[in-house]
């Protein structure tokens, strides 16, 4: 997990995605800033601890003609004095903070070449681009970028190449990745700069668009607590509109041309299609078998095996072809899969294993509700990683022992250790002071922005206590003060979303049958890196804590978009038995039955964060009921 950012200033922005009345705004619009460098570095650098540094990219004005491509050079902020006198037009300023899980050599973003491109990346790279158990993901996309084409016909979309070669494009590059990424990359050659997040927004990446107020572009993965909530302010002080969005998934550039007729640099703004067609399959997110025959109905799923008391068994059939497996058991080998990719081959695992002996090791904590999700995930951990590890349950209470996820926490502790005695469970229950709740919220305020209801908040709250990972746990010294040092947090968001998790899919499919259901289904996936995702990302990395979601690893969403719909859910059927249907069997395959039986339940309801905030900011829950307050906007 890092924090990554760009300062553009100098430069006219044309853009058909600006909504702004100055969508070709230039400097002299500009007033005073209401965000400071200082500030974005602040906030980045709570993100990746490891190291921060900047790098400029000056565009000089001397060389450009209409005829002439401009001028460059790559300049140090740690070392080099700003180019004074060389009559820059255009800087771009790149922020990297780094929060380091793979390699095995320190690095510190932002990474440059020898052809002067710049890179600040914030993801993981689990396929598409080969990333040895040795190396570091960042370093090794930096390598591929830079053997990328950098042709106009590229650069503006087209799919041949005017220089003749076989070299990928940017796009054709970034749409190969598997896993969670977003950048900014400066391409020397081309004079353009490429921006965007992975398909399904997995992590976070928000962007200023120009405006008279402040002109600079300005792309980060987060905002900074100093910028009054996400309001833009004109010098009347009156609002004017939102001063960050969150960026939709996808890969964006800007080609800096020649000078305008004010003297100023241009950038035109353009969004690039995917070029991968299975990627751009799990995007459109249609599933073949929606609605079922009476006979497909009626066959029964009890005749799928159960593996009890020993969760290592259940994956005995993964060496069977996988369409010769039930439908449960090719979702256990997807996630178990999913699961190994985000648990190894990082940086933090591999040099500690040489330092295991001088203290207790965590290499991974899941955030933990002892529900079904949770439960799947704990147990695939289990699976993948060396037993001698212990693994941390992180789970959060507003209402100390007495909050449903506290009580679910601690039975489902017991399921684990009863099908894995031999694994060290660390529970690690952390309490919230009330006291400070005021305060934290006021600071988790600023780390959900642009999204801004209470809803929001509270799950955003909620979040960034448990990702804090401070609290107790019960050894045999009794009840002892405990802070999980592991950076690597495994979350179960996509689970409710691809197996009809939510009480509005229930009420879809009893209005629309199984068509209502898979749209609105589709509709939650299609939404889901602006309603959830970059909010969660932004809230678990405030505490340099890398979140990874099992359930949105691509494989997983194929295997389970391949299987038909109603043996996802039978919304017929009870809460807590046909709902996530698929899921259930999931675990009943690795002995967790007492899970596979728990309804769904929210974490600011589980944790009780939500009674809290309702009394804060409505009096009570009746009051805040009636003001729906879920959905309402902070004010």
């Amino acid at each position: 997990m890092c924090g990554i950012a760009l300062i553009l200033s100098g430069i006219q922005i044309y853009s058909p995605l600006i909504s702004s009345e100055y969508s070709c705004s230039s400097p002299q619009y500009s007033t005073q800033p209401s965000l400071s460098e200082d500030d974005i570095k602040t906030a980045l650098q709570r993100r990746g601890p490891d190291s921060l540094g900047t790098i400029d990219v000056c565009l000089g004005s001397k060389c450009f003609s209409e005829s002439c491509a401009a001028e460059s050079f790559v300049e140090d902020k740690g070392l080099v004095e700003n180019g004074a006198g060389r009559g820059f037009s255009g800087i771009l300023r790149f922020i990297g903070a780094t929060l380091q899980l793979r390699g095995v050599n320190p690095v510190v973003q932002p990474l440059t070449d020898a052809s002067g491109n710049v890179l600040v990346y914030n993801g993981e790279i689990f396929g598409g681009i080969y990333v040895s158990c040795d190396s570091n993901d960042t370093e090794v996309l930096m390598q591929s970028l830079g053997k990328c084409c950098s042709c106009i016909s590229h650069v503006d979309g087209r799919s041949s190449c005017s220089s003749g070669t076989s070299q990928d494009s940017v796009p054709e590059l970034l749409s190969r990745i598997k896993g969670p990424w977003s950048l900014i990359y400066w391409q020397d050659t081309s004079k353009t700069l490429w921006f965007g997040r992975d398909a399904f927004g997995r992590r976070s990446l928000l962007v200023h668009w120009p405006t008279a107020h402040d002109a600079r572009l300005l792309l980060s993965s987060v905002s900074a607590t100093s910028l009054h909530r996400n309001y833009e302010f004109n010098e009347k002080r009156t609002v004017e509109g939102n001063f960050w969005e969150e960026l939709p998934c996808g890969i964006y550039s800007i080609t800096v041309s020649a000078l305008d007729m004010d003297g100023y640099l241009l950038g035109k703004v353009k969004k690039h299609e995917w070029n991968n067609s299975e990627l751009n399959e799990l995007i459109t997110w249609e599933r073949l078998c929606i609605h079922p025959k009476p006979e497909e109905l009626s066959v029964s799923c009890g005749d799928v095996p159960i593996i009890q008391h020993d969760m290592l068994s259940a994956f005995s059939l993964e060496l069977e072809p996988m369409k010769a497996l039930v439908a449960s058991h090719r979702v256990l080998v997807a996630l178990r899969e999913s699961v190994m990719r985000r648990t190894t081959s990082n940086r933090i695992y591999k040099v500690s294993q040489t330092n295991h002996e001088l203290g207790r090791h965590v290499p991974v904590a899941v955030l933990f509700s002892g529900g079904l999700d949770s439960m799947i995930i704990a147990a695939l951990v289990h699976h993948c990683i060396d037993k001698k590890y212990e693994i941390d349950l992180l789970n959060v209470s507003f209402d100390g022992e007495s909050a449903p996820d506290r009580i679910s926490a601690r039975v489902g502790l017991k399921e684990l250790q009863k099908n894995a005695p031999f694994r060290r469970w660390n529970l690690v229950e952390i309490d919230a002071d009330l006291q400070k709740l005021p305060s934290e919220m006021k600071h988790v305020e600023s780390l959900i922005n642009p999204a801004k209801t209470y809803m929001d908040l509270n799950i955003g709250v909620a979040l960034w206590m448990a990702s804090g990972g401070v609290g107790w746990l019960y050894d045999a010294q009794g009840r002892v003060t405990y802070k999980s040092d592991a950076r690597i947090l495994l979350v179960g968001a996509g689970a409710d979303e691809q197996c009809a998790g939510y009480g509005r899919h229930r009420t879809k499919y009893r209005n629309g049958s199984w068509l209502g259901l898979h749209q609105e289904m589709k509709l939650d996936m299609q939404r889901i890196w602006k309603r959830n995702l970059g909010r969660d990302d932004r809230c678990i990395a405030d505490n340099g804590k890398e979140a990874r979601f099992p359930f949105l690893d691509e494989d997983v969403i194929k295997t389970l978009l391949d299987i038909p719909l109603w043996e996802i859910a039978d919304l017929d059927q009870p809460s807590g038995v046909g709902d996530k249907k698929i899921l259930r069997e999931v675990a009943r395959l690795l002995g967790l039955n007492e899970a596979a039986d728990l309804p769904k339940r929210a974490i600011q309801f589980g944790s009780r964060i939500a009674r809290e905030s309702n009394k804060k900011n409505f009096g009570s829950n009746r009051a805040a009921n009636q003001a729906s307050a879920g959905s309402a906007a902070i004010y």
